[in-house]
């Protein structure tokens, strides 16, 4: 087993981000008597292998970069895409939330190009599994080359299925249940059926009409509890001297998550206490 210092060291095979001082990055994959050529000169890998992160590293022209392994989220955004990426701040969001750990077992629905579905194979570790499912084959490709990539090759507690979840049979159970598709009710009943009690459904919507839909779909089931929703707005921070302020751009709404948890076979969960809103169902006030 290597030790945390010689993990931090770069060897051959490892991908290297480097930024220059303008704050651009560039990833390459380091190789023994390799050059990466700049408009001002060339960085000799031979050079960069067995430094450790956090190193600076200078081309033939003079040029300066400051030489890391890419994080996740660094990958995340640098990679191939075929279908729009679920972003760093919602792949987090979702671990948590939905309490992806060690050992559990996951069906996820719309890989995309596999950015989740990296952070949900990290996370269960090899006693867990992910079972993953696209029905877009263009996808399927993007994503399987994405994940191999990242880890090198397929990992042992993953799988790709090209084809729709809702036609699927299911001899096993799962965990959890995470959904980023158009029609997510569609998938109500199935995920009663795969998640064992206690089990955490999520799903991941960009619109607020999916949103309602799937809220609804999910009261209606009388299998889950009542279901919770919210969406992250990350708002990065300008900071020089005394000029602090928020930065121009942001990330914005990227989508909404909504989870709920699986009840035990046979129960109601008793009926929540609101008072809704006037016309939230389509009723006339005096009808109501």
């Amino acid at each position: 087993m290597t030790s945390p210092i010689e993990r931090a060291l770069f060897q051959v095979g490892d991908r290297v981000q480097l930024t220059d001082a303008k704050g651009k990055m560039h990833t390459i994959t380091l190789q023994v008597n390799q050059e990466w050529h700049t408009h001002n000169g060339w960085l000799v890998h031979n050079e960069v292998i067995g430094l450790p992160e956090g190193s600076v590293v200078e081309t033939t022209g003079g040029l300066k970069f400051l030489a890391f392994k890419p994080l996740l989220s660094d990958y995340v955004l640098s990679m191939p895409r075929g279908a729009t990426i679920i972003y760093p701040k919602d792949s987090a969001a979702i671990l948590g939330i939905a309490d992806i750990k060690p050992g559990v077992r996951v069906l996820e629905a719309g890989i995309g190009s596999g950015a989740l579905a990296i952070s949900l194979i990290r996370a269960v570790g090899p006693e867990g599994f992910v079972s993953s499912f696209e029905k877009r084959e263009e996808f399927a490709e993007i994503a399987e080359k994405n994940v191999k990539h990242y880890f090198g090759s397929t990992p042992k507690n993953w799988s790709l299925t090209l084809g729709a979840v809702q036609e699927a049979v299911f001899e096993d159970k799962f965990d959890r249940v995470i959904l980023d598709m158009l029609a997510p009710w569609e998938c109500v009943e199935l995920a009663s059926q795969v998640l064992v009690p206690g089990g955490v459904f999520l799903c991941y919507v960009a619109t607020t009409t999916q949103l309602s839909n799937i809220a609804e779909a999910i009261k209606k089931s009388t299998h889950f509890t009542e279901p919770e929703s919210s969406e992250l707005i990350v708002r990065g921070w300008h900071h020089e001297g005394l000029a602090v302020r928020p930065q121009h751009r942001m990330i914005g709404h990227t989508a909404f998550l909504i989870m709920a948890r699986r009840l035990a076979p046979g129960v109601i969960a008793p009926a929540r206490r609101r008072r809704p809103s006037k016309g939230a169902y389509g009723i006339n006030d005096s009808e109501s």
